[in-house]
């Protein structure tokens, strides 16, 4: 039986074989090719305790997926040559970001292209990092998708195997190339490096022993008169005869009031993938849905976030996403006003809808000694499904603000949201 110091040096051997075909293939590509592909994002300051962590770009969230799972990214061509990052600080700062997040279903997605003997942590540090991953973190991880998965991968596998309970084993996937992991996680958000991309175009050309297909993409077939999902406000209000509050938010909402209030972690727990799908094709084709018959209050909270997710644009809009980075920049006591401001911004169909939901988010942290749910944890719940910017995924340093701001509204919602005569539940 091959021991565990033999696997490592196994190991070793296959990274430096990796290393050198690394090495050739960016001979062959341009200088800027080794540039990070995640630059420091604009919002993150540089008194950020984990300045000279964050600042590479290593570790992404990008939102939730389809199915309202968080998506933590992992980038190995990221990873600066080890004398210049503390990998001990790096696991911090990877702790401090799931933190975050452990408490409600999540995906841990990692890059491992990239990876070479100058930047890559040691053994050492793998079974430390693991030691410490108790299972407060492990519960919640419905998969790990390991993407351009190589043998040192899985010879690094087969060293944790003893430390892996069977469980856990199981969330693991490899996944070869990146139109199996957008298969496998449908994320329209997710942002993939430069350097992922030219090295999947480069195997997918290997394996069909030429040069890559250029990628077609099929014109967009025009939405469906009864379309909910994917489409604009405006486009579900006008073909459902001027109501304000779509359907699906008055559906939802609706049955959550009744159902949802007193259940513990609503919102953030997933849902069976196809359940979802099959709901959001009734919904386009205009036939009802009943959630009574899905015998799971979690159904109806991920259709109510999928729904925010996929509208063309987010329901605060485009436009307040700068000014919601600014928040930072302003005084604790002035917050509540400022934020009203951005409210009262908004068109008046965005303003209706937002008031509508944030009402009812408002409701269920009311019940927050019962759910769990506070104003906070909503706010990182529904933060990223209802501010984002134009293009692009969110920037981790950029969700600070942006779940102050969500949290703010939620907690002071009678004095963020203008007067108005007419009540969101007679609009919808």
């Amino acid at each position: 039986m091959t021991s565990a110091s033999e696997l490592e040096q196994l190991a070793e051997t296959e990274l430096q074989k990796e290393e050198a075909e690394l090495e050739a293939e960016l001979e062959a590509e341009p200088r800027e090719g080794h540039a990070p592909s995640f630059p420091a994002p604009a919002a993150l300051d540089a008194s950020h305790p984990y300045y000279d962590v964050a600042r590479h770009g290593i570790i992404q969230v990008c939102g939730d997926d389809s199915y309202g799972r968080k998506l933590v990214v992992f980038s190995s061509c990221c990873l600066p040559p080890s004398h210049q990052l503390n990998h001990r600080r790096l696991l911090e700062y990877l702790k401090l970001t799931l933190d975050q997040y452990v408490e409600m279903d999540y995906i841990l997605v990692y890059f491992h292209y990239g990876l070479r003997s100058s930047n890559k942590p040691s053994v050492k540090w793998l079974r430390e990092a693991y030691g410490e991953f108790d299972r407060k973190y492990k519960k919640n991880l419905k998969a790990l998708y390991v993407v351009h998965p190589t043998n040192f991968i899985r010879i690094v596998w087969n060293i944790f195997k003893p430390l892996l309970s069977h469980k856990f084993g199981k969330k693991l996937t490899y996944v070869n190339f990146l139109s199996e992991l957008r298969e496998l996680v449908s994320c329209q958000q997710l942002q993939v490096p430069q350097e992922v991309l030219r090295h999947d175009e480069k195997l997918r050309a290997i394996q069909k022993g030429g040069a890559p297909p250029p990628l077609k993409t099929p014109p967009p077939r025009p939405p469906l008169p009864t379309q909910q999902f994917g489409v604009s406000l405006q486009y579900i209000r006008e073909k459902n005869r001027g109501v304000v509050i779509p359907p699906v938010l008055t559906d939802t909402v609706s049955y959550l009031r009744v159902k949802g209030l007193s259940t513990e972690g609503i919102f953030r727990r997933s849902a069976r993938v196809q359940t979802i799908k099959d709901i959001q094709k009734l919904y386009n084709l205009g036939k009802p849905v009943n959630f009574d018959l899905y015998e799971d209050v979690h159904v109806a909270a991920v259709v109510l976030k999928t729904f925010l997710r996929e509208l063309p644009e987010p329901l605060l809009t485009f436009r307040t996403y700068g000014r919601i980075q600014e928040l930072l920049a302003v005084e604790s006591s002035l917050r509540v006003s400022r934020s009203r401001q951005v409210l009262e911004s908004l068109p008046e169909h965005h303003l209706a809808v937002a008031r509508f939901l944030f009402g009812f988010l408002h409701q269920v942290s009311q019940e927050s000694l019962v759910n769990k749910m506070s104003s906070s944890n909503l706010a990182c719940v529904f933060g990223v499904n209802v501010v984002r910017p134009r293009h692009g995924s969110t920037p981790l340093g950029a969700l600070t603000p942006i779940n102050i701001f969500t949290e703010i509204i939620i907690q002071h919602f009678h004095c963020v949201f203008p007067p108005t005569t007419t009540t969101a539940t007679t609009t919808a």
